[in-house]
């Protein structure tokens, strides 16, 4: 087995990384879906729910160990200008994939929609629908702009893995090599 340096992320923070990207490919289609396809079955609501707070509890734990372990230190191939840009995508997403899914917590919470699958999801909210409908529309305009993050950050990846043939994205692979 290869040991790993300090150039590349833990197992731990790889994993929770890309169960974080899994659980999203699934919660992004179908919560875009549930708003916009008539007569959308309603165990998708149920679903879109769960994985929310599942999400949630990853990114928590994913940012416990995160401020806990720390990350690598910065690829030294990267300039001032993606350095920063990196770590405002990345702090970024840490803040979006918080506030998403506690804005629908807090939604489903004021609609008085918590049965799922036969259990109740915990209330952080008393019943008030019209405050529920304004933080579904939060709730939208936040899962847009996590989007369009993980669109950045997806690119900047790609363009250090593609374009610049650096070792920025082999940092995060499951295998944690280096590109050769």
């Amino acid at each position: 087995m290869q040991s790993l340096s300090s150039d590349v992320y833990s197992p731990t923070a790889r994993f929770l990384h890309w169960l974080t990207v899994l659980l999203l490919a699934i919660q992004i289609p179908v919560g875009f879906l549930m708003v916009n396809v008539e007569n959308f079955p309603g165990v998708f609501y149920s679903g879109h729910k769960v994985f929310g707070l599942v999400i949630l509890t990853v990114v928590i734990i994913r940012l416990g160990y995160r401020l806990v372990h720390g990350a690598p230190r910065d690829e030294p191939t990267i300039n001032a200008f993606e350095k920063v840009a990196s770590h405002l995508v990345h702090w970024s997403l840490y803040g979006m994939l918080l506030l998403v899914p506690f804005l629908g917590w807090l939604g489903i919470s004021a609609y008085d929609a918590r049965e799922v699958f036969g259990f109740t999801i915990p209330s952080i909210a008393a019943k008030d629908v019209p405050f529920a409908e304004r933080v579904f529309q939060w709730h939208k305009f936040g899962a847009i702009a996590l989007i369009a993050l993980a669109g950045l950050h997806v690119a900047g990846a790609l363009m250090h893995y593609v374009v610049k043939k650096d070792g920025v994205m082999a940092r995060m692979l499951l295998s944690a090599g280096r590109r050769s």
